[in-house]
Protein backbone atom coordinates (compact mmCIF):
# COMPACT_ATOMS: atom_id res chain seq x y z
CA UNK A 1 0.00 0.00 0.00
CA UNK A 2 1.18 3.35 -0.70
CA UNK A 3 2.08 5.80 1.78
CA UNK A 4 2.75 9.31 1.93
CA UNK A 5 6.05 10.64 2.32
CA UNK A 6 6.20 14.02 3.57
CA UNK A 7 9.87 15.05 3.57
CA UNK A 8 10.03 14.23 -0.14
CA UNK A 9 6.60 15.68 -1.12
CA UNK A 10 5.37 12.67 -2.91
CA UNK A 11 4.90 9.04 -1.90
CA UNK A 12 6.94 6.03 -0.59
CA UNK A 13 7.00 2.42 -1.47
CA UNK A 14 7.17 -0.21 1.66
CA UNK A 15 10.88 -2.47 0.67
CA UNK A 16 11.53 0.00 -1.97
CA UNK A 17 12.92 3.12 -2.53
CA UNK A 18 10.56 5.88 -4.32
CA UNK A 19 11.75 6.96 -7.34
CA UNK A 20 13.56 4.29 -8.79
CA UNK A 21 17.07 5.05 -10.04
CA UNK A 22 17.34 7.20 -13.65
CA UNK A 23 16.50 4.59 -16.56
CA UNK A 24 16.37 5.81 -20.50
CA UNK A 25 13.46 4.74 -22.54
CA UNK A 26 13.38 4.15 -25.89
CA UNK A 27 11.04 6.65 -28.00
CA UNK A 28 10.56 4.35 -31.32
CA UNK A 29 7.55 2.40 -29.72
CA UNK A 30 5.61 5.55 -29.28
CA UNK A 31 6.39 7.02 -32.17
CA UNK A 32 6.17 3.55 -34.09
CA UNK A 33 2.23 3.59 -32.01
CA UNK A 34 1.15 7.05 -33.40
CA UNK A 35 2.16 5.45 -36.90
CA UNK A 36 0.20 2.41 -36.17
CA UNK A 37 -2.94 4.69 -35.13
CA UNK A 38 -3.14 7.09 -38.35
CA UNK A 39 -2.77 4.04 -40.30
CA UNK A 40 -6.13 2.42 -38.89
CA UNK A 41 -7.43 6.05 -39.45
CA UNK A 42 -6.89 5.66 -43.15
CA UNK A 43 -8.86 2.92 -43.68
CA UNK A 44 -11.91 4.42 -42.14
CA UNK A 45 -14.92 4.79 -44.74
CA UNK A 46 -14.79 8.39 -45.93
CA UNK A 47 -18.23 9.44 -44.00
CA UNK A 48 -16.53 8.46 -40.78
CA UNK A 49 -13.65 11.23 -41.17
CA UNK A 50 -13.91 14.83 -40.13
CA UNK A 51 -13.27 16.77 -43.63
CA UNK A 52 -11.36 15.48 -45.98
CA UNK A 53 -10.27 12.01 -45.73
CA UNK A 54 -6.29 13.03 -45.44
CA UNK A 55 -6.47 16.77 -43.37
CA UNK A 56 -6.64 15.01 -39.60
CA UNK A 57 -4.27 12.18 -40.60
CA UNK A 58 -1.96 14.54 -42.64
CA UNK A 59 -2.11 16.81 -39.40
CA UNK A 60 -1.49 14.33 -37.29
CA UNK A 61 1.59 13.41 -39.68
CA UNK A 62 2.67 16.47 -39.61
CA UNK A 63 2.88 16.62 -35.66
CA UNK A 64 4.90 13.34 -35.77
CA UNK A 65 7.52 14.31 -37.76
CA UNK A 66 8.33 17.14 -35.94
CA UNK A 67 8.08 14.95 -32.49
CA UNK A 68 10.62 13.02 -34.37
CA UNK A 69 12.57 15.30 -35.03
CA UNK A 70 12.52 17.07 -31.49
CA UNK A 71 13.31 13.50 -29.84
CA UNK A 72 16.06 11.82 -28.92
CA UNK A 73 16.16 7.74 -29.36
CA UNK A 74 16.30 7.38 -25.91
CA UNK A 75 14.11 9.59 -23.37
CA UNK A 76 17.02 10.64 -20.76
CA UNK A 77 15.22 13.94 -19.28
CA UNK A 78 12.07 16.02 -19.60
CA UNK A 79 11.93 18.38 -22.08
CA UNK A 80 8.76 20.84 -21.97
CA UNK A 81 8.13 21.38 -25.40
CA UNK A 82 8.40 18.04 -26.60
CA UNK A 83 6.08 16.72 -24.01
CA UNK A 84 3.46 19.61 -25.34
CA UNK A 85 3.97 18.07 -28.59
CA UNK A 86 3.76 14.69 -27.43
CA UNK A 87 0.49 16.02 -25.55
CA UNK A 88 -1.06 17.38 -28.81
CA UNK A 89 -0.37 14.97 -31.31
CA UNK A 90 -1.97 12.49 -28.55
CA UNK A 91 -5.10 14.66 -28.47
CA UNK A 92 -5.60 15.24 -31.97
CA UNK A 93 -5.38 11.32 -32.58
CA UNK A 94 -7.95 11.43 -29.94
CA UNK A 95 -10.20 13.63 -31.07
CA UNK A 96 -10.29 12.39 -34.35
CA UNK A 97 -10.95 8.62 -33.25
CA UNK A 98 -13.57 9.90 -30.96
CA UNK A 99 -15.11 11.90 -33.73
CA UNK A 100 -15.33 8.98 -36.27
CA UNK A 101 -17.16 6.79 -33.41
CA UNK A 102 -19.86 9.96 -33.10
CA UNK A 103 -20.01 9.87 -36.64
CA UNK A 104 -20.63 6.17 -37.06
CA UNK A 105 -22.97 5.98 -34.13
CA UNK A 106 -25.03 8.79 -35.65
CA UNK A 107 -25.56 7.21 -38.85
CA UNK A 108 -26.38 3.91 -37.40
CA UNK A 109 -28.75 5.41 -35.13
CA UNK A 110 -30.77 7.75 -37.56
CA UNK A 111 -29.62 5.61 -41.04
CA UNK A 112 -29.28 2.47 -40.38
CA UNK A 113 -26.90 0.52 -42.36
CA UNK A 114 -27.14 -2.21 -44.43
CA UNK A 115 -23.58 -3.23 -45.14
CA UNK A 116 -23.00 -5.17 -41.91
CA UNK A 117 -19.67 -6.16 -42.97
CA UNK A 118 -18.46 -2.73 -43.20
CA UNK A 119 -19.96 -1.54 -40.01
CA UNK A 120 -18.05 -4.39 -37.86
CA UNK A 121 -14.53 -3.72 -39.53
CA UNK A 122 -15.24 0.50 -38.98
CA UNK A 123 -15.95 -0.39 -34.84
CA UNK A 124 -12.60 -2.85 -34.45
CA UNK A 125 -10.69 0.25 -36.52
CA UNK A 126 -12.08 2.57 -33.85
CA UNK A 127 -11.61 -0.02 -31.07
CA UNK A 128 -8.02 -0.89 -31.76
CA UNK A 129 -7.06 3.10 -31.93
CA UNK A 130 -8.84 3.23 -28.95
CA UNK A 131 -6.29 1.21 -27.85
CA UNK A 132 -3.30 2.21 -28.87
CA UNK A 133 -4.36 6.19 -28.51
CA UNK A 134 -4.99 5.38 -24.55
CA UNK A 135 -1.93 3.80 -23.91
CA UNK A 136 -0.17 6.83 -25.47
CA UNK A 137 -2.07 8.35 -22.56
CA UNK A 138 -1.09 6.56 -19.65
CA UNK A 139 2.70 6.45 -20.85
CA UNK A 140 2.52 10.52 -21.05
CA UNK A 141 1.15 11.13 -17.93
CA UNK A 142 2.28 8.66 -15.13
CA UNK A 143 3.95 10.26 -12.74
CA UNK A 144 5.04 13.45 -14.70
CA UNK A 145 5.44 11.80 -18.15
CA UNK A 146 8.48 9.69 -19.99
CA UNK A 147 10.92 12.38 -19.72
CA UNK A 148 10.71 12.81 -16.15
CA UNK A 149 10.53 8.99 -15.41
CA UNK A 150 13.56 8.57 -17.85
CA UNK A 151 15.44 11.39 -15.19
CA UNK A 152 14.64 9.52 -12.02
CA UNK A 153 12.46 12.61 -11.06
CA UNK A 154 9.07 11.07 -10.80
CA UNK A 155 5.82 12.16 -9.52
CA UNK A 156 3.43 10.45 -7.30
CA UNK A 157 2.51 7.52 -9.34
CA UNK A 158 -0.37 7.48 -11.24
CA UNK A 159 -1.32 3.73 -11.54
CA UNK A 160 -0.22 0.84 -9.06
CA UNK A 161 1.42 -2.05 -11.08
CA UNK A 162 1.49 -5.26 -9.54
CA UNK A 163 5.36 -5.32 -9.51
CA UNK A 164 5.26 -1.99 -6.90
CA UNK A 165 3.92 -4.48 -4.45
CA UNK A 166 6.18 -7.16 -3.72
CA UNK A 167 10.01 -7.04 -4.37
CA UNK A 168 9.70 -11.08 -4.97
CA UNK A 169 8.49 -10.12 -8.34
CA UNK A 170 10.22 -7.41 -9.63
CA UNK A 171 13.37 -5.77 -8.66
CA UNK A 172 13.13 -2.62 -6.33
CA UNK A 173 14.11 -0.44 -9.23
CA UNK A 174 11.74 -1.29 -11.42
CA UNK A 175 9.94 1.16 -13.13
CA UNK A 176 6.93 0.74 -16.08
CA UNK A 177 8.00 0.98 -19.61
CA UNK A 178 5.81 1.81 -22.59
CA UNK A 179 4.66 -1.96 -23.22
CA UNK A 180 3.19 -1.86 -19.46
CA UNK A 181 1.15 1.18 -19.86
CA UNK A 182 -0.09 -0.45 -23.59
CA UNK A 183 -1.20 -3.37 -21.99
CA UNK A 184 -3.42 -1.52 -19.45
CA UNK A 185 -4.98 0.15 -22.12
CA UNK A 186 -6.02 -3.23 -23.84
CA UNK A 187 -7.21 -4.71 -20.56
CA UNK A 188 -8.85 -1.91 -19.40
CA UNK A 189 -10.81 -2.00 -23.13
CA UNK A 190 -11.90 -5.44 -23.06
CA UNK A 191 -12.93 -4.97 -19.24
CA UNK A 192 -13.95 -2.06 -18.93
CA UNK A 193 -12.84 -1.61 -15.92
CA UNK A 194 -9.21 -1.59 -13.90
CA UNK A 195 -7.86 -5.52 -13.72
CA UNK A 196 -4.60 -5.93 -12.53
CA UNK A 197 -3.18 -2.22 -12.17
CA UNK A 198 -5.40 0.35 -10.37
CA UNK A 199 -5.79 4.06 -10.98
CA UNK A 200 -4.87 6.10 -8.20
CA UNK A 201 -5.35 9.42 -8.76
CA UNK A 202 -8.28 11.63 -10.28
CA UNK A 203 -7.04 12.19 -13.41
CA UNK A 204 -5.98 8.00 -13.90
CA UNK A 205 -9.37 7.89 -12.99
CA UNK A 206 -11.13 10.19 -15.44
CA UNK A 207 -8.52 8.87 -18.82
CA UNK A 208 -9.71 5.08 -18.06
CA UNK A 209 -12.92 6.13 -17.18
CA UNK A 210 -13.40 7.85 -20.74
CA UNK A 211 -11.54 4.94 -22.42
CA UNK A 212 -13.92 2.27 -21.14
CA UNK A 213 -17.03 4.36 -22.04
CA UNK A 214 -15.68 5.12 -25.91
CA UNK A 215 -14.95 0.95 -25.90
CA UNK A 216 -18.33 0.17 -24.24
CA UNK A 217 -19.85 2.66 -27.07
CA UNK A 218 -18.13 0.79 -29.65
CA UNK A 219 -18.56 -3.24 -28.60
CA UNK A 220 -21.94 -2.35 -27.49
CA UNK A 221 -23.66 -0.51 -29.77
CA UNK A 222 -22.12 -0.69 -33.18
CA UNK A 223 -20.98 -4.44 -32.93
CA UNK A 224 -23.58 -6.14 -31.63
CA UNK A 225 -26.03 -3.96 -34.18
CA UNK A 226 -23.54 -5.04 -36.96
CA UNK A 227 -23.92 -8.70 -35.89
CA UNK A 228 -27.51 -8.50 -35.81
CA UNK A 229 -27.80 -7.21 -39.41
CA UNK A 230 -25.97 -10.19 -40.61
CA UNK A 231 -28.09 -12.88 -39.17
Amino acid sequence: MLQPDREAGGVSLPGRPYPPPPRSEPLWPALATVLFAIALQLLLPDRLTVGPVWLLPGLEAVLLVGLAFASPRQLEHAHRVRRNLALALTGVVSAANIASLALLSHQLLHHGSPNGRELIVSGALIWLTNVLIFGLWYWQTDRGGPGRRAAGEDGPPDFLFPQMNDDRIEPANWRPQFIDYLYLSLTNALALSPTDTMPLSPMAKSIMGIQSLVSLVTIGLIVSRAVNILQ
